[in-house]
């Protein structure tokens, strides 16, 4: 048996295959189970490592560091493919009130992580590990390790961060939850009344597109083409059907308009006001039910990269006469098909037309899933490449002794984020099917929060011993519900937001799926999971770059 105790002792690839395996395994295990109606998931590999490390279990440093460090480049970078289409959609005006609440969120958490410093004897590496701990992020973690490494600041402050982190997580996803029930009791929520006002609303996210029937009744239209609606509107809107002298047709923007034309109209929300002013009233008819039409609608997928680098305008081969692109969805958004939108393999396009133009469409974008099974890695390492070349440019800054970097966390997301949305532009192909990014996330954090756990566990005792653990509790505690019930009653009383909406601003604003998960059982809608959307790419962005920054301003 001297063969299986050096296997698990002795440094080799062997024994760190080995212990990484067990380790991950049992603590995706563990985080199936749930506690009181909470689980905390993934995050069970960080305890598990940690009490590895307790009972005397390593890995030899060099490994150790090299696996910590991918792994949070797959996970960050793979997070950055996933969100950030909607992280620049997220930016547009109608979103920006949710992400400044979150934004509020972030900084008064950062104010009250401050707050601790100056009036505690802990090192500022301390608080960061508090802080993020506090909001359930695990990328401000590494941030906060990557800039200890940076300043080349005691040794054991890196472990301190972990303890820290692996102490305030736990009763920080708890105290979301809490948070959202208090602020519940404290608005007096009535969970039915909200239901009723959402449905008397007819709750839909202002940019996103909706179809609407609309008859000319503007004398000076008449005679003129379609594209004059276009231009005097300046907006991004389609028409998809038109009821032309007695016939269904998918228009042109040459297209004569005519005394009692219907058309239908897709655009956000809010035009919609402003085309029944400029076209008339609307009306009863419904041209997609009409069994006299002969168009078709269909959602076809972009799977062919030759249609991937021009706008939708400049694409010579699409049948323009027989069909027309009425909506884009990527990455879960909705917009509509403006001609200066690019499109990007794993697009779905939602096109009426005639049969012909239909199958035309078709084979001109590919619409072959067996393409998009097989991710190409290429480019996903190319933008990895970029990533570890972006997080290790020294930014210097007057007043800080040392350069700023935004290391393996901040450079590929970023990288991934910018990619994500202009990567086509520049021929190189980001597309993911969900299935290949999420194991690419999970692989990534699951060896973070291993490595993490295994080189810290051994300090855990001491950190309770002397009375440290339980103010971290505190702390993370006070980090966690402050922010949370303050902008809360804010976005309740001052800008008016339902509380379904401020479920899910609040779990975004921490980067908690479980929280998010709760608000939804609670809810029984989608509709948290719409301002979570919102606010969470920015969001993961700030808690970064705040772990990082209060390290490099107050070492």
């Amino acid at each position: 048996m001297n063969w299986l105790l050096q296997l698990f002792k002795e440094p080799s690839v062997a024994q760190s295959v080995i212990v990484y395996s067990l380790t991950i395994a049992t603590g995706i295990t563990v985080g199936k189970i749930k506690f009181f109606g909470i689980s905390l998931g993934i995050t069970w590999v960080l305890f598990i490592g940690l009490l590895f490390s307790f009972i005397g279990i390593s890995i030899d440093l060099p490994t150790q560091h090299f696996i910590k460090e991918f792994g949070l480049i797959l996970f960050v970078y793979a997070v950055g493919l996933q969100v950030g289409p909607g992280f620049f959609a997220s930016l547009k005006k109608s979103a920006l009130g949710n992400n400044a609440l979150a934004a509020f969120i972030v900084l008064i958490g950062v104010g009250i992580t401050l707050a601790f410093f100056y009036s505690s004897n802990y090192p500022i590496t301390t608080m960061a590990g508090v802080m993020s701990g506090a909001v359930t992020n695990t990328p401000g973690l590494a941030a906060a390790q990557a800039a200890v490494k940076d300043l080349h600041l005691n040794g054991s402050d890196n472990s301190t961060i972990t303890l820290a982190y692996a102490v305030a997580y736990p009763f920080a996803v708890i105290g979301i939850i809490i948070s959202l029930l208090l602020l519940k009791k404290i608005l007096g929520v009535d969970l039915e009344k909200e239901k009723e006002l959402h449905r008397k609303l007819n709750y839909v996210q202002s940019n996103r597109p909706i179809s609407q029937h609309f008859r000319l009744d503007n004398q000076q239209l008449i005679g003129h083409p379609l594209k004059k609606i276009f231009k005097i509107l300046n907006e991004p809107i389609i028409i998809s059907r038109m009821l032309h002298k007695g016939t269904i047709i998918t228009p042109s923007p040459d297209t004569l308009l005519s005394d009692g034309d219907v058309m239908l109209f897709i655009a956000p929300k809010n035009l919609m006001e402003q085309i029944k002013l400029l076209v008339g009233p609307e009306s009863n008819l419904n041209l997609k039910a009409d069994q006299s039409s002969h168009l078709i609608d269909r959602k076809i997928v972009v799977t062919k990269k030759e249609v991937t680098h021009k706008r939708i305008g400049n694409i010579a081969e699409i049948p323009h006469g027989n069909l027309t692109i009425t909506r884009i969805e990527r990455a879960g958004i909705e917009m509509v098909a403006h001609g200066n939108l690019y499109l990007q393999l794993g697009d779905i396009a939602t096109v009426v037309g005639s049969e012909e133009g239909v199958k035309q469409f078709e084979t001109l974008i590919g619409n072959s899933l067996k393409r998009l099974d097989v991710p190409d890695l290429g480019p996903v390492f190319i933008g990895i490449f970029l990533g570890v070349i972006l997080g290790s440019i020294p930014f210097f800054i007057p007043t800080i002794p040392s350069a700023i970097k935004i290391g393996m966390a901040g450079g590929p997301l970023i990288v991934a984020l910018i990619l994500s949305r202009f990567g086509n532009h520049l021929y190189l192909n980001n597309y993911t099917t969900n299935s290949a990014n999420l194991i690419l996330r999970e692989i990534g954090i699951s060896l973070f929060l291993a490595s993490v756990g295994l080189c810290s566990g051994h300090n855990l005792s001491g950190a309770f011993n002397d009375g440290n653990g339980y103010r971290w509790m505190l702390m993370g505690i006070t980090i966690t519900t402050v922010p949370l019930l303050l902008v809360g009653y804010a976005a309740k009383k001052i800008f008016r937001k339902t509380y379904f909406e401020i479920c899910g601003l609040l779990a975004g604003s921490c980067t908690d799926p479980p929280a998010l998960a709760f608000s939804l059982k609670m809810a029984g809608n989608d509709i948290p999971s719409a301002t979570y959307a919102t606010v969470y790419p920015l969001t993961m962005i700030l808690r970064i770059m705040a772990a990082q920054l209060i390290i490099l301003f107050c070492s």
